[in-house]
């Protein structure tokens, strides 16, 4: 048996654990009050995977859950103290080798309310839907196309 590798982050409300094991098969995910299990077959040579974890705090075992897609196993663990940071994911501080933090998806929420994070993502789909330089306002004012300046000579071809 082989633990399949996974990377997790943190929400304000819940935990997310996701295994990447691809064509998983006979998926079982068991939730405890402070321990989870995960266990399937995966890939094309159905490799036997099986991890285990006490976790760092509580969770809510009835409002956990888990999705399986083609990819992976995303697994959703209900905190039981919302609003609580998890500094690791497992109890034990020690480092676990087929886990690692799941940086792309990773928010730094303890700083930031949910307004304010709704604001910058309002602000950010604003920019990324701007046009190019043709509907931008002409900042520099009106162009001259007699210019006064010295250097606007037609310069010699090149040999």
């Amino acid at each position: 048996m082989h633990p399949a590798t996974a990377k997790w982050y943190d929400r304000r409300d819940s935990v997310f654990i996701e295994f990447c094991v691809a064509d998983s098969k006979d998926v079982k995910v068991t939730f405890d009050k402070t321990k989870f299990g995960f266990s399937c077959l995966g890939g094309t040579d159905s490799v036997k995977h099986e991890n285990e974890m006490d976790l760092f705090e509580a969770i809510d075992e009835n409002e956990s859950k888990h999705k399986r897609t083609d990819r992976s196993v995303l697994v959703y663990l209900r905190k039981a103290q919302p609003g609580k940071p998890w500094p690791r994911l497992s109890k034990e501080k020690a480092k676990v080798s087929w886990l690692s933090v799941g940086f792309n998806n990773w928010k730094d929420w303890e700083d930031d309310s949910d307004e304010e994070m709704g604001n910058f993502d309002q602000f950010s789909n604003i920019m990324n839907n701007m046009g190019g330089e043709d509907e931008l306002a002409d900042l520099d004012g009106p162009e001259e196309d007699e210019s006064a300046d010295s250097d606007d000579e037609k310069m010699p071809d090149l040999e």
